[in-house]
Formats: C-alpha cells, sequence, structure tokens
C-alpha cells in the first residue's frame, strides 16, 4: 500500500466512523429498532459518565482558578532563581484588524505586573492588508516601543510555495525573520518563553508573571508548553444567547482538560519555549489547526517527553462578531468548524508516531484514543441523543411495540437525560462567577438572559453548534477537501 494511499485511508477513518454510525442507526430503526433502542440506552449512559467524570475536574479546575487570580505572581517569579534571564517574546500575528483591537491588546501587555521592558513584541501582518497593517504601524509603534525591551514588526508575503493562508504560515514566517535578531541579543533560547496569542487576546494583568513563575518552577521547562483558561469575555454582552453559550462550553471543555492534562493539546492563545521553536523549525504553515499542532510537533521531536503545564489564569479574547443577528450565527459555525478541523491532526499523529520507535506505546495510543474518541463523540453524541435515538419510537414495526423494552426506553432515557442535566445546572451556575462586569449601555433586563435564559439554548446549539461543525470538519477531510483558514469577525470590525 503506497504512503498516499495509507494517508487517505487515515483522513477517511474519522469521517467514516461517524457516517456509518449515523447510517447503522437509521436502517436498523426500521429493521431492528430494538438494538437501536439497546444500544442508544448504552450510549446515553455512558454520556452520562462522561458528565460524572468530569463535573468534578471542572469544579477543581475553577477551584484552582479563583486561587490563581488571588495570587501575587510576580512577587513569586522575582524571588526565584533565574527570573533575571527570563525574557517574554509575544508573537500577534494580524490580518484585517483595526488599530483599536491591537492597541488594546498592546495595553493590556505593557500595563501588567511583569515589566514591559523585558518584553518583545512582534506585531505579524499579512502581506495581503500591507495597507492596514502600514498604517496600524505607524500609529502603534511610537506609542509603544519605548515601553517594551523590543518592538519588531514583520509581513509575511502572499504565496509562498508549500504554504496556506492563515496563522500558522504567518507565525512560521515571522519566527524566522525575527531569529537573527534575537540572535544578535545574545540570549539563550532556553530563557525566552514565547507567546502566540491571538491578536484580540487580554492577557490577565498577572499573566507573564505567573508564566514566568511557572516556567522556573518546571521539570524540563523546555519540554512543555503553558495553557492558560481561554475566556471570551471581551464583548460577550453584546453576543448572541447562542453565541455565548458555545463560548463558555469551549471554556468549560478546556477547564477539565488543565484538570487532567494527560494526552492534552494546546488550545488558542498558549506559551512554549524558544527552545522547543527552533528544535521543530516553529510553527508548520500549511496547516490550519497550528495551535494544536505545534503541541504534537515539540511531543513527536522529543519522542513523548513533553506535555501541557496548566496556567490557571485567564487570557480573554472576542467572540465572534458582526453586528447582526444571522450574520453572528454563520460567522460562529465557522469559527467551530474551523476547530473541529482539528481532526487534521489524526493522520498526522499516526503517521509520525509510527516512524518513533522511541515514543512509548502509552503515549501513542494515549494520544490516539483520545483524538479519535473525542472527534467521534464531538460529532455523534448530540444527534443520536437528542435525534436517531428518538427514531425507532417513530418508525418501528407493530410488532416491536409491545415489547417491555421498546415501552420502558422513552422513561429511562429521560431519567438518564434528567441526571446528565446536573452538568448544565453546574455550568450555568460557574458560569455567572465568570461573567464580566455589566457594561452600562447594556439594558439592565438583559442580565436575566445572560445568566439564566441562554441555557435553555442548550440543546440547539449542542447540535447546530457542537455536532454539525465537527460533522462537517471530519465530512471534508473524509472526501479530500481542505478546509481553509478563517477569520472570525471581531469587534469594531
Amino acid at each position: 500500500m503506497s504512503p498516499h494511499t495509507k494517508h487517505r485511508l487515515l483522513e477517511i477513518l474519522p469521517g467514516g466512523l461517524v457516517w456509518s454510525t449515523f447510517l447503522v442507526a437509521t436502517v436498523l430503526s426500521f429493521v431492528r429498532p430494538l438494538w437501536v433502542i439497546y444500544f442508544v440506552i448504552v450510549f446515553d449512559l455512558y454520556w452520562l459518565f462522561r458528565v460524572a467524570y468530569y463535573l468534578p475536574f471542572l469544579c477543581v479546575s475553577w477551584w484552582r482558578y479563583r486561587r490563581a487570580t488571588r495570587t501575587d505572581w510576580q512577587a513569586l517569579a522575582t524571588a526565584t532563581p533565574g527570573y533575571q534571564h527570563i525574557r517574554q517574546l509575544v508573537f500577534l500575528p494580524t490580518a484585517n484588524e483595526s488599530v483599536a483591537i491591537i492597541r488594546a491588546t498592546l495595553l493590556r501587555i505593557a500595563h501588567g505586573s511583569y515589566p514591559a521592558d523585558r518584553i518583545i513584541i512582534v506585531l505579524a501582518g499579512e502581506e495581503g492588508s500591507r495597507e492596514l497593517f502600514e498604517q496600524n504601524v505607524a500609529a502603534l509603534e511610537p506609542e509603544f516601543s519605548s515601553h517594551f525591551f523590543q518592538f519588531w514588526t514583520t509581513i509575511h508575503p502572499q504565496d509562498l510555495p508549500g504554504e496556506i493562508v492563515g496563522k500558522g504560515s504567518n507565525l512560521h514566517w515571522s519566527g524566522h525573520q525575527i531569529l537573527p535578531q534575537l540572535e544578535q541579543l545574545d540570549l539563550s533560547p532556553d530563557d525566552v518563553i514565547v507567546s502566540a496569542f491571538d491578536v484580540d487576546t487580554m492577557i490577565h494583568p498577572q499573566y507573564f508573571s505567573c508564566l514566568s513563575y511557572t516556567y522556573l518552577t518546571t521539570s524540563e521547562p523546555t519540554k512543555s508548553s503553558y495553557q492558560p483558561v481561554p475566556l471570551y469575555n471581551n464583548n460577550l454582552w453584546e453576543s448572541p444567547a447562542a453565541v455565548r453559550v458555545a463560548m463558555f462550553g469551549t471554556t468549560f471543555w478546556l477547564m477539565t482538560e488543565l484538570a487532567r492534562p494527560e494526552q492534552m493539546m494546546t488550545f488558542s492563545s498558549h506559551s512554549m519555549s524558544l527552545r522547543m521553536l527552533i528544535d521543530v523549525n516553529f510553527w508548520q504553515k500549511d496547516i490550519v489547526s497550528e495551535d494544536s499542532r505545534i503541541f504534537l510537533q515539540g511531543l513527536i521531536r522529543y519522542h513523548g517527553r513533553y506535555r501541557v503545564t496548566p496556567l490557571y489564569l485567564p487570557v480573554s479574547m472576542d467572540t465572534v462578531m458582526t453586528g447582526k443577528y444571522w450574520p453572528a450565527l454563520i460567522a460562529l459555525y465557522k469559527q467551530l468548524r474551523r476547530w473541529a478541523w482539528g481532526v487534521e491532526n489524526f493522520p498526522y499523529m499516526v503517521e509520525e508516531f509510527s516512524k518513533d520507535p522511541l515514543m512509548p506505546w502509552h503515549v501513542k495510543l494515549g494520544f490516539i484514543w483520545k483524538q479519535l474518541e473525542g472527534m467521534y463523540t464531538w460529532a455523534t453524541a448530540p444527534i443520536l441523543i437528542l435525534l436517531l435515538g428518538r427514531l425507532p419510537f417513530f418508525v418501528a414495526a407493530e410488532q416491536f411495540r409491545a415489547v417491555a423494552i421498546f415501552q420502558n426506553t422513552p422513561f429511562t432515557l429521560q431519567w438518564i437525560m434528567r441526571l446528565a442535566m446536573l452538568g448544565v445546572l453546574v455550568s450555568a451556575g460557574l458560569a455567572l462567577t465568570l461573567l464580566p462586569r455589566r457594561p452600562a449601555h447594556i439594558p439592565f433586563g438583559q442580565t436575566l438572559i445572560v445568566t439564566v435564559l441562554q441555557w435553555l439554548l442548550l440543546p440547539i446549539t449542542f447540535v447546530i453548534f457542537g455536532a454539525l461543525p465537527a460533522i462537517d470538519a471530519q465530512t471534508r477531510l473524509m472526501l479530500g477537501k481542505p478546509l481553509r483558514f478563517h477569520v472570525s469577525p471581531k469587534r469594531n470590525e
């Protein structure tokens, strides 16, 4: 079998499992409805077990989050040996963002507890929006260059060979461009911590202090990425309810991962060592999901001796924002589909793991299983629980309807789902503690919607903004139709 054929089979596998499940469940609902009922009961019990399993981890992460936000990380960092050698290098890739968005991000970085004169900023623009980028630089460089240790800019050319348009190719280019300048500063790559942020990322004031302390007190710090808690609070009050529910779901999913970081991969804005980036030749330039892929590059480069270290401080970003309700929902769908395109990591993992005899088998199997199972349940669980699981009760032949299991299953499923709703109640309660303060221009009456009523949309968002983007992404991979990078619209744009 040729390498291309093997690669295509691996691309087909995730989507093939999803569509096989839907096809078999639909056909058997007509010819063997009791089989489907047994399967749905087992699947719903499995889902209830997942909820019960993850809730304690979510609560642990929330408690650590609350504790971390009250800690004086700068005092801890300055008292730690090696602090004086550490420098922070921050990449801010930008395409069409306004100067207001970039300025807000730079102000937050400059006025945090960590000294700005120990931070290097790399504002990385795109050739396709050169005019806007140069205008932004002309406005921002005089304002901020004196605040930071260095303020560098790069422009990523268009249509370079072997690239696709996106954040990863921009980071790859800018990383190689600034490396000679870093070498001239005589900084050790082991002492430079790199943060790759979305340009709208509003860090916690003590983020770099916490990052420095954690880096200095972690065993083999260059063999770890550092993942904060992503919040989407910048414009949360102005966003449609479905967008808010979906974004809270993303935050809570990652918080459960932080409490059990084995087989965890990085997501969105995060940090890592310059040493690792040099060792893996920076970010790959031909993929969409660069945030998780850069972790896998480190995992493979170090034969499984690479991990994620949690940072329980928040970084806040924008929800999708278009100024109109329905376009915002379309933009949300595209954003979630892009995140679901992380399924492109599955063939890469299997192929690269199979070439590495030094990586332990339990590491390989752990990451492969988590990737495949996670993508499968992401795509199938909402459909099976809310839609296909009900199909046998509508289409089954009359002879099956007198069977006790057929008659009792609806009540059984109702009770399973009621117990699973505990997860929704806990999530809604924790969400209240993560909400930003209500802006003055938002009516007080909207507080009830944001805090309580929006959660009534969960079954709808579970399917439309949960399963469908994942099915879409996996089907595209299965059919060999790659997804291109889509920049989500943000505030003031």
